[in-house]
């Protein structure tokens, strides 16, 4: 199934933690992206294919100033972003070279990139907050990419944050962090997502009224029972 613009609202009420539980009853455990978290708080939910970019350790005859005007450059690869993509970067959890700036990131606004994604950090911090681009991210730092990192490439499996990330796997950003929906599994997220959403809705509000867990978290055959009832 394609990230349809209906998927889209649908994962948009669906939490990161939420997917996670799903993903983890079909046996995949590691799809959360470690180091990963919102540069500002307060940011909506927000859900787009991922565009890879990857990183390697910096080497000095390629990680040089100059290496920004090459064709294998992260200028380039920015005005390769479709709309509404979630670039997702891999620079191996460094922290001391910032991958993006303000005027990276100000690019990536005016070609309507819903979200930046790294397990690294980001530079020049008060003007990349100041263009709306949400981020996700470790922290950030003064140095540029190059004095810890080489750039080498987009559209192409990466790791970010210990998980395997492909071109055009689902991406959901929160206040829990980020998560990946390999495309396969779109279609069951949709379908089981907003019902597990449903299910704890009604557990908390059971346990607002007194209820105790035993037997209401994870329910025993009589709690289901009155769940299913519910819902008629």
């Amino acid at each position: 199934m394609s990230l349809t613009p209906d998927a889209i609202k649908t994962l948009s009420r669906v939490t990161t933690a939420t997917i996670t539980t799903v993903l983890l009853k079909k046996g995949l455990r590691n799809v959360w992206m470690r180091g990963a978290r919102p540069l500002k708080p307060g940011m909506p939910r927000l859900v787009g294919p991922a565009f890879t970019l990857r990183f390697v350790p910096a080497r000095e005859d390629l990680a040089t100033p100059e290496s920004w005007s090459s064709p294998i450059s992260t200028r380039t690869a920015i005005e390769a972003m479709p709309a509404g993509c979630i670039a997702v970067v891999d620079a191996m959890g460094i922290t001391d070279a910032g991958i993006f700036g303000d005027i990276l990131c100000a690019r990536m606004v005016k070609r309507n990139v819903t979200a930046l994604v790294t397990d690294g950090v980001v530079r020049d911090v008060e003007g990349v907050l100041g263009t709306g681009l949400p981020v996700w991210c470790d922290g950030f730092a003064a140095p540029p990419s190059v004095a810890g990192l080489t750039f080498v490439g987009w559209g192409e499996p990466i790791g970010c944050g210990g998980v395997a990330v492909f071109p055009n796997d689902v991406i959901v950003a929160d206040q829990d962090g980020v998560v990946l929906i390999p495309q396969a599994l779109l279609d069951h997220v949709l379908a089981e997502g907003p019902e597990q959403e449903r299910m704890e809705a009604w557990i908390v509000n059971e346990v607002n009224n007194g209820a105790q867990l035993p037997g209401l978290y994870p329910m025993n055959a009589e709690t289901k029972a009155r769940y299913a009832a519910s819902k008629k």
